[in-house]
């Protein structure tokens, strides 16, 4: 069951990051768009924003993996977490460099 858990934790801090970017690049591409056709317009006059009024939308923090429960057997979790490294890599989830980085978090606990 504990695995089950994990493996459903784990999806959605993917699915998270995986919308988190989504968003980001549709709203860098909004404003590429924008631009582009702002020159090909005529020079409009529009109102400016003060200075000291916050944004409409903020960037939301990255979401953060929850952390491991640590139980009495500390290097049989830390086996099972590299396994579940190994299999996220092979099934082309995470980089190479994403794998090393939570692999040297993973030994260094």
């Amino acid at each position: 069951m504990p695995g089950l858990l994990r493996g459903i934790a784990r999806t959605a801090v993917i699915a998270g990051t995986a919308t988190s970017v989504s968003n980001r690049v549709s709203r860098r591409q909004g404003q590429r768009w924008a631009a582009k056709e702002q020159p090909q317009q005529q020079p409009q006059q529009q109102p400016q924003a003060p200075q000291n009024e916050a944004p409409a939308y903020a960037e939301a923090p990255p979401p953060q993996a929850a952390p491991t429960p640590s139980s009495g057997g500390g290097s049989v979790d830390r086996i099972a977490a590299l396994k579940d490294l190994g299999e996220l890599r092979a099934q082309g989830v995470l980089t190479e460099a994403e794998f090393n980085a939570e692999k040297a978090k993973i030994l260094a606990t």
